[in-house]
């Protein structure tokens, strides 16, 4: 098969969807690797490490296209619709139920995505994993960032130091979802000095995140009243509640965040699925945050591209078997061996085959049919 590695496109991504192992591991299979040329650069990653791979560095993104399987970090943007087409397999975070657009040219093109956030095995999300792991921890430095600043300056925090000072109150962090990043992002808290909540529908969760986390942890079952409160009393409220394919349920409603204290921040991390936060609209490293009643807002969509190496590098430990077994058996085949790569399948020849995304846009769902 052959396999292309085009540029992401996607305002500060820097990510790239392989690096020159996973180049090593797909070429000693049999198969071709072409990679845009620059492709890698954000991430530390030269050319010339992938020619030493043995992959073919292209010089355009039409040619990176021009595969049996393409392998990006994230969803096509609409400049990159018109490389799309039939038999094509597209392997990537796709997130269709937060994306009519993309869903609608998939199924004209008639293309196979394989989205990384829905493949799952035992109930866990083994490729969307590394990418939360990432953006829970960020979460909380990008907000510790924000509620720096004083109250002189338009659009900046409440000039607070989140872990505070001897004899000085510290910051007050929410957590919506106590999955992969909503822990991540307690540890992180909890590392800093701040008084943390997190709050999930599973008691049994929270019940693990205590006794992992420590007592200094406070854990409350996701009731609008535990919303509510907590929400109030927060300076820094982070959303990080996933539905696997699905988009967030708003948990976080426009009346709760009017009545939060003036400067505080909010950081969406499922804002890729729509967000819980009713406010919550998706932003870009470029133009990260805007006030909603004087609010921060942070809810940009490729949170991991700022940390693009790291990212990149994790990402690929992930994929790369999910690869190798689409490359060596086709994507049919491999959907047919394993139930996790099954699951992955959002599109397939026209049809949409995943029935969260179908309810999202109200688009006939098929069953997949191999």
């Amino acid at each position: 098969m052959v396999i292309g590695i085009p540029k992401e496109v996607k305002n500060r991504e820097h990510r790239v969807g392989l690096i020159p192992s996973g180049v090593r591991a797909l070429m000693a299979h049999g198969h071709k690797v072409l990679v845009e040329a620059g492709a890698g650069i954000g991430s530390g990653i030269s050319d010339a490490a992938y020619t030493e791979a043995g992959a073919k560095v292209v010089p355009t993104a039409a040619d990176a296209w021009n595969a049996d399987m393409v392998i990006k970090v994230k969803e096509p943007l609409p400049q990159e619709y018109g490389f799309l087409r039939p038999n094509l397999v597209l392997f990537t975070y796709l997130h269709l139920a937060a994306e009519r657009q993309l869903t609608e040219a998939l199924l004209e093109h008639k293309v196979t995505g394989i989205a990384y956030e829905t493949i799952q095995e035992n109930r866990a999300l083994p490729l969307l994993r590394p990418m939360s792991e990432v953006a829970g921890r960020m979460a909380v430095q990008v907000g510790a960032y924000y509620l720096q600043s004083s109250w002189d300056e338009p659009g900046t925090g409440k000039g607070i130091l989140l872990g505070g000072v001897p004899g000085v109150h510290p910051g007050r962090v929410v957590i919506l979802g106590g999955g992969v990043a909503g822990a991540n992002a307690a540890k992180v808290a909890l590392g800093m000095g701040a008084i943390v909540r997190i709050i999930d529908i599973d008691t049994a969760r929270l019940d693990y995140l205590e006794s992992t986390l420590g007592g200094r942890l406070i854990t409350l079952s996701s009731t609008y009243d535990n919303i509510y409160e907590s929400v109030l009393k927060s300076d820094l409220v982070i959303g990080t509640v996933l539905v696997a394919g699905a988009k967030a349920p708003k948990l976080v409603t426009r009346e709760m965040i009017s009545k939060m204290q003036k400067r505080s921040v909010v950081v969406d991390v499922s804002v890729d699925q729509g967000g819980c936060v009713e406010t919550c609209r998706p932003t870009s490293h470029e133009n990260p945050t805007y006030l909603v009643d004087d609010v921060l807002h942070y809810c940009v969509t490729n949170m991991p591209g700022a940390v693009a190496r790291t990212s990149t590098f994790s990402l690929t430990n992930a994929t790369i078997r999910y690869a190798l077994n689409i490359a060596d058996s086709g994507a049919e085949a491999a959907a047919e061996k394993s139930d996790a790569i099954r699951k992955g399948f959002n599109t397939y020849q026209g049809k949409l085959v995943h029935q969260q995304i179908s309810e999202a846009h109200g688009i006939e769902y098929t069953p997949l049919s191999l």
